[in-house]
């Protein structure tokens, strides 16, 4: 009983790399030389165009011209086409100046 009054730390110590914030688990990113995208065109020409937007994305793929097969980009697309995270403006403090431009205090004209 007297153990548990005086014990210091941790019963289980924690690993020193998880402590600093790295993250262990992490995937390789898709369109990367480690993972690189796997897309299927119908024609050489259309495999000059995917070469050209991915070298101006900067991005790695293996590409398959196969004429009998449906053409599959849908891993490119998804990789292009990420949506974008929305931002708020930050709502000012009561005694900042009011944003609608009347030069009186937050609290007193819109808040």
């Amino acid at each position: 009983m007297s153990d548990k009054f005086f014990f210091k730390g941790r019963k289980t110590p924690k690993p020193k790399h998880e402590s600093f914030g790295y993250n262990t688990k992490r995937a390789s990113k898709l369109g990367t030389s480690d993972n690189p995208l796997n897309l299927v065109v119908n024609s050489e020409t259309r495999k000059a165009e995917i070469e050209t937007l991915l070298s101006t994305h900067e991005l790695t793929a293996n590409i398959e011209v196969n004429p009998e097969a449906k053409e599959n980009t849908l891993e490119l697309d998804g990789v292009l086409n990420k949506p974008q995270t929305t931002r708020f403006d930050k709502k000012p403090n009561r005694n900042e100046p009011c944003p609608c431009g009347s030069g009186n205090k937050f609290k007193k004209c819109c808040g």
